[in-house]
């Protein structure tokens, strides 16, 4: 937390978003950025599924999620775990990624359930909240499962 504080505080911007580094508060930091504009994505599809194409909600739901997870592990893999050994291929990393990130399309598709669904929240405003809960399980299932630092590192 000292670190991420330090950057900010003598505004080293380039080493706040770019530079190697395992740091967690950095990383989660550059998360919110990364996880914000993946999620900006998911939402915009989401809209064009489901009032423009009218596909059925969940599947749209499904098909947004899936390309803000797409934008999601672009980004990250580029500015967010940039300190992570470059060893993995992205052939042997994405299959990882996708798992976990079935697993936050469970979580979202419950959620969407449960307060669009069961609640009757508008769409937009459950998905929203949504996505704000399943953020957290998208960072630290990915810190954790794909991006740990090895002691060999």
């Amino acid at each position: 937390m000292h670190e991420l504080i330090r950057l900010i505080k003598h505004r080293k911007i380039k080493a706040l978003f770019m530079a190697k580094t395992h740091n967690t508060f950095i990383q989660f930091f550059r998360y919110l950025f990364v996880g914000g504009f993946a999620s900006v994505v998911d939402w915009g599809a989401l809209w064009l599924f489901y009032d423009i194409l009218g596909i059925w909600e969940y599947i749209a739901i499904a098909l947004a999620f899936l390309c803000g997870l797409f934008v999601n592990y672009i980004l990250s893999n580029h500015f967010v775990f940039t300190g992570i050994a470059k060893d993995k291929k992205h052939t042997s990393k994405f299959p990882v990624y996708f798992v976990t990130g079935v697993i936050g399309l469970v979580f979202t598709e419950l959620f969407m359930l449960l307060f669009d669904g069961v609640f009757g929240m508008h769409y937009m405003l459950a998905k929203i909240i949504t996505t704000a809960v399943v953020f957290i399980w998208n960072f630290g299932s990915k810190k954790i499962i794909l991006y740990r630092k090895r002691d060999d590192e």
